[in-house]
């Protein structure tokens, strides 16, 4: 999708048409023939487009003739990334073509740069005014890394607070995905800032003779400098942090490790002393049947679970014998109140011999 813009009464308008000194946005969808089209109305080179939607493009300056090509990272939120451990920000490239009339920009992302210029936000823009342009999106994109920075160091020291009280892997996790965006930054703002370091040296924007501008340039790239130093420090203390935590995980091991061994230990003592005295002591088993039936199902060697078990079975088998006899001879409380009557006896005829 091709858009562009001017400035009429100090804001930003959209034009249906192209016009000489407006801005030229260029924002995806693109297709490939889309692509060869504007480069060809534009006379410029189709790579200069191509080359500004390739992720893994390093930050450089061209030139050809009259067209300028600057391309510089900027940090976006990676969208696409699913697992817990993926990075919260990447860096994605921003091209910058420098034609006679106009200025073009291109992106692959949606990217906060661009779209503080489309909505108003950045003070004293003008897209006629090429040179003070390409300074104002240098500037913006140095805050914006400045700014996702400090997002990464406070969502750190969260993390980090939670470590204290219990140690998940999620949050491990979560300090592995801020790693991540700390190595896109510093290698993003270590590209950026020899970008500006030689087109500085070389004048390139040809801003030597503007005082006003040439400062501007020179407060960019310190601030550049200094977001380079803080991304260098903060992957230095989480590199740090990442240690220790490994250290103490370790540790906590090595306690439990050793508790358990301890247990072990203590527990060998008594089954020791039984297993020898067991084997080789005589105790009687041998003439006690369900002994022998116990000492068959513990191994034959434990000598306390053999005795456990014979100790058991005698409770149980008391236990029965008492309730069966009382169910068969319960106890009498009274005696009965209407005795029976003796027995007669019959008399004894005497036998005649």
């Amino acid at each position: 999708m091709i858009r562009y813009y001017t400035r009429e009464k100090r804001r930003l308008v959209e034009l249906n048409e192209l016009e000489p000194g407006c801005w030229v946005h260029l924002a995806p969808p693109f297709t490939p023939d889309e692509l060869e089209d504007i480069a060809h109305r534009f006379e410029f080179d189709a790579v200069f487009l191509t080359d500004s939607l390739d992720l893994d493009e390093r930050a450089r300056y061209e030139r050809d003739e009259d067209i300028r090509f600057i391309l510089i990272n900027t940090p976006v939120k990676n969208r696409n990334g699913q697992g817990e451990n993926e990075a919260y920000f990447i860096t994605v490239p921003i091209g910058i073509i420098l034609t006679i009339e106009h200025v073009v920009t291109i992106s692959a992302f949606e990217t906060p740069i661009l779209d503080k210029f489309l909505e108003n936000n950045v003070r004293n823009f003008n897209p006629a005014d090429e040179k003070r342009f390409v300074l104002q999106v240098l500037e913006q994109n140095v805050y914006h890394f400045l700014s996702c920075l400090k997002t990464l160091n406070l969502r750190r020291n969260r993390i980090e607070k939670e470590l204290m009280n219990s140690s998940r892997n999620a949050d491990l996790k979560q300090l592995l995905a801020i790693e991540k965006s700390l190595v896109y930054f510093v290698n993003s703002l270590n590209a950026n800032e020899l970008l500006k370091m030689k087109m500085k040296r070389t004048d390139f924007l040809h801003i030597n003779g503007d005082e006003d501008l040439t400062d501007l340039f020179e407060d960019i790239i310190i601030d550049n400098s200094q977001a380079l130093s803080m991304s260098n420090v903060y992957t230095n203390i989480l590199n740090g942090t990442m240690d220790a935590y490994s250290s103490i995980i370790s540790n906590n091991l090595n306690l439990v490790i050793h508790r358990l061994t301890v247990v072990t230990v203590v527990l060998m003592v008594p089954t020791l002393i039984s297993s020898f005295f067991g084997m080789n002591i005589p105790n009687g088993i041998p003439n006690h049947p369900s002994l022998l039936r116990c000492r068959s199902a513990f191994g034959g060697g434990d000598r306390t679970a053999v005795l456990v078990y014979a100790a058991a079975e005698d409770v149980v088998k008391n236990a029965y014998e008492t309730t069966f006899h009382y169910r068969l001879h319960p106890p009498r409380l009274c005696p009965p109140q209407n005795p029976p009557p003796p027995a007669k006896r019959r008399p004894v005829r005497a036998s005649a011999r």
